[in-house]
């Protein structure tokens, strides 16, 4: 009977050990063949955007610039991403670093024209994202996969003509799935523009154009609770604290 056991309890640490092989092996192979997708010309922008997050929160404004503009330099070599969503996400968050030290610096450290000029700078980093989201959405948006792939073929291949056309596909597949994604996300990323502007605006101690921006912002995305915050304030009304799931769960993605 013990040896029974002990038969049974080695084939069940074989077969054990057999899955989680097995398991290991799909997995590598599944995010190998995502990561070969990747478009080549840009996976280098990709790479450096994962460090954005960590310098913002410790403040490296400096190298955020130099990040931006870095990655923005990879994306302009290429016609197809020159005015990408992308790209709006990048001058997007330069309006919000901009915003960041201007409004929330020591101000002993900083003089008021100095202030005023980044609150400058932002308002044109947040008025270039929200043109071109708006006219990435006007091509893009409601269109079908087809549709995407069709468009997107128009100025994709340009630079990839080293590539075999199998692996040319695979990158336009991934592309395509990409901009699929995004036009469940710009509505979303346009309204955070839009609030950013407001705050600009709220700056300049222009009432009534901040909250024609915070409208529109919530117009465009009615989660957004910075946007409906900040028109609260500017009609004396109460903030809304975040539920216990929008605390867990924050929509922090640009």
């Amino acid at each position: 009977m013990l040896l029974f056991k002990k038969k049974t309890t080695r084939a069940l640490v074989i077969i054990i050990s057999a899955l989680v092989v097995f398991t290991l092996l799909v997995a590598y192979f599944v995010y190998k063949n995502i990561n070969d997708s990747v478009d080549p010309r840009i996976v280098n922008a990709r790479t450096l955007y994962e460090g954005y997050n960590g310098l913002a929160q410790r403040n490296a404004f400096d190298s955020i610039y130099l990040l931006l503009d870095e990655i923005e330099m990879i994306y302009n070599c290429c016609d197809h991403y020159r005015n990408s969503f992308e790209v709006g996400v990048l001058y997007n968050n330069r309006a919000a670093t901009y915003l960041t030290i201007a409004l929330f610096s020591d101000s002993t450290l900083m003089s008021k024209n100095e202030k005023d000029s980044l609150v400058n700078l932002s308002e044109v980093a947040a008025r270039k994202s929200i043109q071109i989201y708006e006219d990435w959405l006007s091509i893009f948006r409601d269109k079908s996969p087809e549709e995407i792939r069709t468009i997107a073929a128009a100025d994709f291949y340009t630079g990839l003509e080293m590539y075999s056309p199998k692996q040319k596909a695979r990158f336009l597949k991934r592309r395509t799935k990409e901009i699929e994604t995004a036009q469940l996300e710009t509505l979303r990323r346009l309204s955070v523009s839009y609030t950013n502007l407001g705050m600009v605006y709220r700056h300049r101690l222009d009432y009534e154009s901040a909250a024609i921006c915070y409208k529109k912002a919530i117009f465009l995305w009615d989660k957004n609770l910075t946007a409906e915050n900040n028109l609260n304030i500017l009609f004396n009304k109460p903030v809304r604290e975040r539920n216990f799931i929008q605390k867990m769960f924050p929509s922090t993605r640009k």
